[in-house]
């Protein structure tokens, strides 16, 4: 870590990291180490500065505004640095942070900069990797949303993401809506509901979705644990998937919900799953909780 209040050491990280701080210096005006932003006793000298520009003595109405800002400021530029520093060491080798738009950049920081709650800025970090990493992943409408949101609406999501499969894309599988396996994590129909209401889901309480038009065999992934399909029909079959899809912002942000894989689920999915004729090889073996 590099001394004074800079967060991060350009030095310590790695080439697609350096690029992502370049980014975000070029983007939103916050230069690291060692091309430092004005630290906050700075920023105090330079309020000095506009008294004497002013050419008088501020009142104290005034003065107190000025310290405000100053403080609002410094408060935005530990949440900048945090949200950036977790992104930059988050990165992998082949990040195509050279990619990544500036204005994108911009729009990010104008909407995170006064969230310092520790687990939202964790989110918006994942965010921002996940764009520097394969720019073009997270749209200005995503971002939108996610400023949206708040720490509860991002717990439920998280837990309602155990329960997703990867049916060629991320695909939620809520069979029964009052089936215990849903409600005892906190997945009933008002959270359903609400889910739907934000914009992350689309609950369709009766007749529920079905994924057409699959060949004789597929395979599925539960955590990356795969599951061999095989329907009686050469091709053209259907499977219902339960009541629930992703909305476009639903999908873009599966890859940083943070959830983790629940193995009575698995199991319960399996036999939703072999209920509709569909026969199931290839699983492997029943365990204890994932």
């Amino acid at each position: 870590m590099a001394d004074g209040n800079s967060i991060i050491n350009l030095g310590d990280l790695a080439k697609p990291a350096t690029v992502l701080i370049e980014k975000v210096s070029n983007a939103v005006g916050v230069l690291y180490e060692p091309r430092r932003i004005i630290k906050k006793a700075e920023a105090e000298a330079e309020a000095e500065k506009i008294k004497a520009i002013a050419g008088r003595e501020l009142n104290e109405i005034e003065q107190r505004g000025i310290e405000r800002l100053i403080h609002q400021e410094s408060r935005k530029q530990e949440n900048i640095e945090k949200i950036t520093a977790k992104a930059a060491t988050a990165l992998p080798p082949e990040a195509k942070t050279e990619d990544l738009e500036e204005d994108w950049v911009a729009h990010f920081f104008d909407k995170c900069d006064k969230v310092s709650d520790e687990q939202m800025q964790s989110l918006w970090s994942s965010l921002l990797a996940g764009e520097a990493t394969k720019p073009g992943t997270y749209s200005k409408r995503t971002v939108d949303f996610v400023a949206s949101m708040d720490k509860k609406d991002a717990d439920l999501f998280t837990i309602f993401c155990q329960f997703i499969w990867m049916i060629g894309d991320a695909t939620p599988l809520i069979f029964e809506t009052d089936n215990e396996i849903y409600k005892k994590h906190g997945i009933d129909f008002s959270a359903l509901k609400h889910l739907d209401a934000i914009g992350l889901i689309s609950f369709e309480s009766t007749s529920g979705y079905k994924k057409l038009g699959l060949p004789k065999q597929a395979v599925i992934f539960y955590y990356g644990q795969p599951t061999l399909l095989e329907f009686s029909k050469e091709e053209d079959n259907e499977m219902q998937i339960g009541k629930t899809l992703f909305t476009q912002a639903g999908k873009e942000l599966v890859s940083i919900c943070g959830s983790n894989r629940n193995q009575e689920y698995y199991e319960y999915a399996i036999e939703q799953i072999s209920k509709q004729g569909i026969k199931l090889s290839s699983v492997l073996p029943k365990s204890g909780k994932g």
